[in-house]
């Protein structure tokens, strides 16, 4: 997550570089060359167009305030619900007994086992599979059972649930909120069915912070439940003294010949 809010403040500094070299230029058409296809021989088909100084602003303008917040809201849900499905997995992988005994698996994926591990790991994965397909809150509720920790109880969880909302209405919607948005977002629906969902920076900085306070709470609340020394020693870190001897304890110079019978 911390990666991934950095790679977005350094992508929009970039923008911001390249929208000042614009306004600077004395051009008034500016020739950019990209790329548009892909050949047979592996390499790149390119296409050369000139835009007006103001009409690439603006294109640079809608990639830093738009764009951009809408990419990294999308690569921000993805990295918080494969937290969540690591989470999941490794409590699994720990307690296998957790899956329910009214699971089935296919006789071809027992067959195709190697060990008695890796059909839980085949289950676990068909388990993931099914939970990717809930809301977040149909997700909170199941995996409660798993690891006897309730989502709903974290107040971040209720504002990913709208983050997640939205991240789904650009992915499939084109950003235009519908009554599915509204169903999902509940009380925290920014707009109603129809509208233009926004999503600027300071939204996806909103969101980054929910989504790393999730992270918070989640660490902290299954450390209670499981302790984990990892956990301990980073929230207690040791600190390294240098062990000083005392005089008394101070080795005493060896002469030479010296031996325990000339001390006799």
């Amino acid at each position: 997550m911390f990666d991934q809010g950095e790679l977005a403040q350094l992508t929009y500094g970039a923008f911001d570089i390249a929208a000042r070299s614009m306004q600077e230029t004395d051009q008034d058409e500016i020739e950019i060359t990209f790329p548009v296809g892909y050949k047979a021989d592996k390499t790149a088909i390119p296409s050369t167009r000139k835009y007006r100084k103001e009409q690439l602003l603006s294109k640079y303008q809608f990639l830093a305030f738009n764009q951009l917040s809408v990419n990294a809201l999308v690569h921000l849900v993805t990295i918080v619900e494969t937290m969540l499905g690591d989470v999941v997995r490794a409590v699994i992988a720990r307690y296998p007994q957790k899956l329910s005994g009214k699971r089935t698996l296919s006789i071809q994926a027992v067959l195709q086992s190697t060990s008695l591990e890796e059909v839980h790991l085949r289950a676990t994965d068909a388990l993931l599979n099914e939970l990717a397909y809930k809301s977040p809150a149909e997700f909170a509720e199941a995996v409660e059972a798993l690891l006897s920790v309730n989502l709903l109880e974290c107040p971040a969880f209720h504002c990913y649930i709208e983050v997640k909302a939205t991240r789904d209405i650009f992915v499939h919607n084109r950003g235009i909120s519908n009554d599915v948005y509204v169903r999902k977002a509940g009380s925290h629906a920014r707009v109603k069915s129809g509208m233009v969902l926004p999503v600027d920076i300071q939204y996806f900085l909103e969101s980054y912070e929910h989504c790393l306070q999730i992270a918070d709470w989640l660490e902290v609340e299954l450390h209670s439940r499981w302790h984990s020394s990892e956990h301990e020693d980073r929230e207690n870190p040791q600190l390294d003294l240098p062990i000083v001897a005392s005089e008394s304890s101070e080795a005493k110079p060896t002469v030479e010949g010296d031996d325990a019978t000339s001390e006799e």
